[in-house]
């Protein structure tokens, strides 16, 4: 009961952290300089009457109040509006035409971080003060400072201008793209039954995935590693050893015990991801959520900005109530 009272008031709570979000947003776009319809048309020369017209049609002349509640009661009742920069285009339309490309790029990048972390925190862990642990601590501590652009450049260069084995940029080749069931292309292409877009789809993510895996991968590498150590200090490990129980047995137990952490990180981690991974989006020509909030920004776009904040925020929150959710049922010691 415990447990389900936690889920209620967490789930409750979501509400309140995007409405807060909307509201900051809402006044920080307004309060930043910069005038929405000259950054979409591109040109100051524009008659006066014809400026106020347009202000008009597209509600902008509305008292801030007004504009505010008008898109709050709009978004209640599933209308994020539309599109400044094309008129009469659902901002909805292209949110969820993008969101599949964020999510598919984000859970690949995830198990590419997650498998290299691991990896490398367990090693660390277990060949702890050796010089192969100071070389994963060395990796851990390299992998988050590294440039998004820089590597994915030079992945580029190296496997797309050199070896010509992998595609440097896009989602997909042109002409290749799958009726879009799902809107994520790997799974759309199993559906179709046709291996080649699978695979042509395949060879588009796997660059930006691991480019941007290794970045993440950094963290898990040093937080497992001391969570590992911690736990093969305990009690409880020399106790295994005590009753003679097989070394790899215990390590398992130990690896449960040392991943909490690791499970709370990456759910949180994951949760950002899907706000858009703006400069793997962008170096990789992906078309994204992410991309999509850097050209509505660029624009002054206000509704189409407004509505990614709010599905992000949204996101977050659902996914970090999961991620507590699991952090119980991963740690049984955990109580609500």
């Amino acid at each position: 009961m415990g447990l389900l009272r936690y889920f209620a008031i967490r789930a409750a709570l979501i509400i309140p952290t995007v409405l807060i979000l909307y509201t900051l947003v809402f006044f920080i776009l307004r309060v930043l300089p910069g005038d929405p319809l000259t950054a979409i048309l591109g040109t100051k020369n524009i008659p006066p009457a014809e400026l106020k017209a347009l202000r008009h049609q597209l509600g902008l002349d509305k008292p801030l109040i007004v504009q505010y509640f008008d898109y709050l009661w709009n978004v209640l009742h599933g209308n994020f509006g539309t599109s400044l920069v094309v008129r009469g285009r659902p901002i909805a339309a292209d949110i969820f035409q993008r969101l599949p490309a964020t999510i598919e790029l984000s859970i690949a990048a995830m198990f590419v971080s997650l498998v290299i972390g691991l990896v490398t925190g367990y090693i660390a862990a277990v060949k702890k003060d050796t010089v192969v642990d100071s070389a994963m601590r060395f990796y851990g501590a390299l992998a988050y400072t590294l440039f998004i652009p820089w590597l994915g450049l030079l992945f580029q260069l190296v496997f797309s201008v050199w070896l010509h084995v992998l595609p440097s940029g896009g989602r997909i080749d042109p002409g290749m793209a799958p009726h879009p069931y799902t809107g994520f292309y790997l799974i759309d292409s199993l559906i179709e039954g046709r291996l080649d877009k699978f695979l042509d789809a395949l060879a588009h993510l796997v660059l930006p995935a691991l480019t941007l895996g290794i970045v993440l991968s950094g963290p898990y590498t040093r937080l497992l590693r001391n969570s590992m150590v911690r736990v093969l200090e305990s009690d409880f490990v020399a106790a295994y050893y005590a009753r003679g129980i097989r070394k790899r047995k215990i390590m398992l137990h130990a690896l449960r015990n040392a991943i909490t952490p690791v499970a709370t990180y990456a759910g949180l981690q994951f949760a950002l991801l899907l706000g858009g991974a703006i400069l793997t989006e962008t170096t990789f020509s992906w078309p994204g959520i992410g991309t999509y909030l850097v050209d509505a920004i660029m624009y002054r776009d206000y509704p189409a900005v407004q509505a990614v904040v709010i599905v992000f925020a949204f996101f977050v929150g659902v996914i970090s109530l999961f991620v507590d959710l699991l952090y119980a049922l991963l740690d049984p010691r955990v109580r609500y």
